[in-house]
């Protein structure tokens, strides 16, 4: 049997370091890994205020910053063929054989997925949220979606939950859907040597603190759970417009001295916080899956969490207590929590994470996607449209007039600036010595 095939990556996202956040931790990790396995990765996203330009991070991995600045929550304007010359001059100059977008409201990712396929190459796209279907912001976010997966060669999703929204939301095959975890890097996230003393137990949560997360029902679960037990004391990390209606709570039941309000927390001091406590709280109303718990569970905090979208997939039953998303049903859920607390060793849970989740595992199932679109034959231009046209009665003939126009500006582009005067970069390869220790 022959070498495996060595894939030349191009991931693009509008969410990358040093933004901190579930995606961009995915996008680095997996990065890190497909870079140990032999291939070739390289990462383009916007600006981040000063950063602009080429960069290098741990192991070879190169990123593209392009001079776009965020707009709106991160997200680059949409140009919809602004991009074009660029991203062909990076898929160019990098001979890249598969681009691989991430998140669907990331207006970059979008955008480089259809120059991508008008090129002709292959294409994955890993979905990390879940959307609804009857509010205009989701219907709206759907229909982009749908004209992004009209085309892509397979699709990635992170539960099975999230695959089944992301089927019925773009109307994929679902034989072209794969369902790959994320993980957690289980040597960042050790649980402290000794577990905090005294008859004291500290309930952490941290979370952006926004409707979608649940802030709103901390506001209820905390003074109820504060009243029930004397000895229980939260803290909690993370910013957002709900932190006011934390803190007017607070003030109200007078739980100062309780409920500890740390604001943002840098990723590089969550794993300090969480070894800090003994119960993890989640209460998000929508979540693909959700990182943090995995955080917690490697610290090795028990965890309570609402039972909405892919959580219920992340953790074994017994290192999680599930809640409906109900003050009354969360506040039961954590005091069945509290009563079990005794029986969990940190320890015993933290080697536990080190065998179900590790990103090397996350790596070698998304080689496998890789290697599947890559056998995907290559398709006419004519070919493609029928699958835009398929996407509704007005949104199909829009979709085929967006396609014909991007494909008309990459031939001028080819008159304009040919491939052959385009200059290949060559490949930087560490050795052995320069990339021990990583992950």
């Amino acid at each position: 049997m022959g070498e495996p095939k060595r894939h030349r990556i191009l991931m693009v996202s509008d969410f990358f370091y040093p933004n901190f956040g579930g995606v961009e931790n995915h996008i680095y990790y997996l990065s890190q890994c497909l870079l140990k396995l032999g291939h070739k990765v390289v990462v383009m996203t916007h600006a981040y205020g000063n950063r602009s330009g080429v960069r290098y991070m741990t192991g070879g991995l190169k990123v593209y910053y392009v001079p776009w600045k965020p707009f709106l929550m991160q997200n680059t304007l949409p140009t919809f063929y602004g991009t074009l010359p660029i991203i062909r001059t990076i898929l160019i100059r990098e001979q890249i054989s598969l681009v691989h977008g991430h998140q669907a409201f990331s207006t970059l990712c979008h955008e480089a997925v259809m120059h991508a396929r008008t090129m002709g190459y292959k294409v994955v796209f890993t979905d990390h949220s879940l959307y609804g279907f009857a509010d205009v912001g989701s219907i709206h976010m759907n229909k982009v979606l749908q004209f992004t997966l009209a085309d892509v060669s397979q699709a990635i999703c992170v539960s099975h939950t999230s695959k089944e929204n992301t089927v019925l939301r773009s109307g994929l095959p679902p034989e072209k859907v794969f369902v790959v975890p994320n993980a957690v890097d289980t040597a960042m996230f050790k649980p402290a040597p000794e577990r905090p003393s005294g008859n004291e137990i500290i309930i952490v949560v941290i979370s952006r603190l926004v409707y979608r997360k649940g802030a709103d029902l901390l506001v209820e679960v905390i003074p109820e759970v504060c009243r029930m037990y004397p000895n229980v004391h939260f803290i909690v990390g993370g910013d957002g417009p709900k932190r006011v209606r934390l803190e007017e709570m607070r003030e109200k039941h007078s739980l100062q001295d309780r409920v500890e309000m740390l604001g943002a927390v840098p990723h590089a001091r969550v794993r300090s916080v969480l070894i800090s406590g003994h119960i993890f709280l989640n209460s998000s109303l929508t979540e693909a899956f959700c990182i943090a718990i995995l955080e917690a569970a490697s610290c090795g905090l028990l965890t309570v969490s609402t039972r909405v979208g892919g959580v219920p997939e992340v953790l074994p039953d017994d290192m999680v207590v599930l809640a409906e998303p109900d003050p009354t049903d969360m506040v039961q859920a954590i005091k069945k929590a509290i009563s079990i607390l005794p029986k969990i060793d940190p320890q015993v849970m933290h080697n536990r994470m080190k065998e179900l989740y590790n990103w090397h595992d996350v790596a070698k199932r998304t080689e496998i996607v890789y290697d599947r679109a890559l056998k995907c034959s290559n398709q006419s231009l004519l070919e493609r449209l029928s699958r835009y046209l398929a996407c509704g009665a007005w949104a199909g003939k829009l979709f085929c007039l967006v396609m014909i126009i991007d494909f008309l500006l990459w031939r001028l582009l080819q008159l304009w600036k040919p491939a052959e005067d385009i200059e290949v970069v060559p490949d930087i390869v560490l050795s052995h010595d320069e990339d021990r220790g990583m992950l």
